[in-house]
């Protein structure tokens, strides 16, 4: 009985404030296509760990390195995001390992992974939520 009262409220809701539905809607959507379109996998801390130590993937921070510096993932190599198209060099030996891209909160990896997808990198990943995800999951960060 519940389910259908709620079920009521929202088509009354829906037909009431319709435009706000649309709008939702439509950045749904967008977000949708933006997301599918080439982007990276998401990987959670724990599948991260568990390709890092099972495949030898290769973690590249792309956090300024002020930030880089305060506390990053052990071994993980630092190239920041406004620099990555001209270091891809340093990457070329890593060319057929997986790579986690690793931001701040994770929004920003997305654009990273796709310009090493671009460059010919075939197994990228981005770190879901990011260095602040890897932390609240009580992972260690080192600073040297």
């Amino acid at each position: 009985m519940g389910l259908t009262i709620m079920m009521n409220q929202l088509i009354e809701f829906s037909i009431n404030h319709w435009e706000m539905v649309a709008v939702f809607l439509a950045i749904l959507a967008t977000l949708i296509f933006v997301e599918s379109k080439g982007g990276a996998q998401g990987l959670t801390p724990s599948a991260a760990t568990n390709l890092m130590n099972n495949e030898n993937a290769v973690v590249v921070d792309i956090r300024p390195e002020k930030e880089f510096g305060t506390g990053h993932i052990t071994g993980s190599l630092n190239i920041p995001a406004t620099k990555m198209k001209d270091n891809l060099n340093r990457l070329e030996k890593h060319k057929n390992a997986p790579i986690i891209v690793v931001c701040k909160s994770g929004v920003t990896s997305g654009a990273s992974a796709k310009d090493l997808k671009k460059a010919g990198f075939s197994k990228i990943y981005k770190l879901q939520g990011g260095i602040a995800e890897w932390q609240s999951s009580s992972l260690p960060l080192v600073k040297k």
